[in-house]
């Protein structure tokens, strides 16, 4: 009989599992896996909705934005009488008397500039009336015996025709004209009534002598 002297490995006696103890080691494990599935579903999750009270961006109004309305920062003015191209036109806020006449070709030939103050600023809706000399050494004209004399157009006449109505000085004439600039053309002859220095006796005797 032979004898096998090599030695046999020692066997660990297996440990005895507690139930509970398997079941608390398994809640754990769950709930590690419950924690990590929520902090991966966390990364990619949607952003927070805004505030009720957050400001919103502000829409344009039609036009785009800073769209003004036709006319904002122009004055349109009628240029009428002595210049090449007589009409209405829209100028800048801030323009003068002299750059409507400009726009409007420039003064004729025969315009009269001295009566219209070329540097007044213009008002919207306001007319520009630039009168014409008479030639120079032209004398009025012949009238027949017992022809009433030729009426003067308040709205055309220089401070030299106007000095020779009855009643009417260089005082009175400068009042008409300045009238006349500040809130343009005559409508009718009764609105001379309404330069200061004329009253109604001194309209009655001028309303055969002039007219718009």
């Amino acid at each position: 009989m032979v004898t096998c002297n090599a030695a046999l490995p020692s066997l660990r006696p297996v440990p005895d599992f507690d139930p509970r103890r398997v079941a608390l080691l398994a809640l754990v494990a769950l709930a590690v896996v419950v924690f990590g599935a929520r902090q991966l579903a966390g990364g990619s999750a949607q952003p927070a909705p805004p505030a009720k009270n957050a400001a919103l961006p502000v829409q344009p109004a039609a036009g785009g934005a800073g769209a003004i309305s036709s006319g904002d920062g122009e004055v349109t003015v009628h240029v009428a009488g002595a210049v090449r191209h007589p009409g209405v036109y829209q100028l800048r806020q801030g323009s003068r008397v002299d750059d409507a006449v400009r726009r409007a070709g420039g003064a004729r030939e025969r315009a009269d500039l001295s009566a219209v103050n070329l540097a007044a600023p213009l008002e919207d809706g306001r007319q520009i009336l630039v009168p014409a000399r008479a030639p120079a050494g032209a004398a009025p004209a012949a009238s027949a015996p017992g022809a009433a004399p030729a009426k003067i157009n308040l709205n055309t006449a220089t401070a030299e025709q106007l000095d020779t109505l009855a009643g009417v000085g260089p005082a009175t004439a400068a009042k008409i004209l300045a009238h006349r600039e500040q809130h343009g053309a005559f409508g009718s002859v009764e609105e001379l009534g309404d330069v200061p220095g004329i009253g109604e006796r001194r309209l009655e005797a001028l309303r055969e002598l002039v007219t718009v």
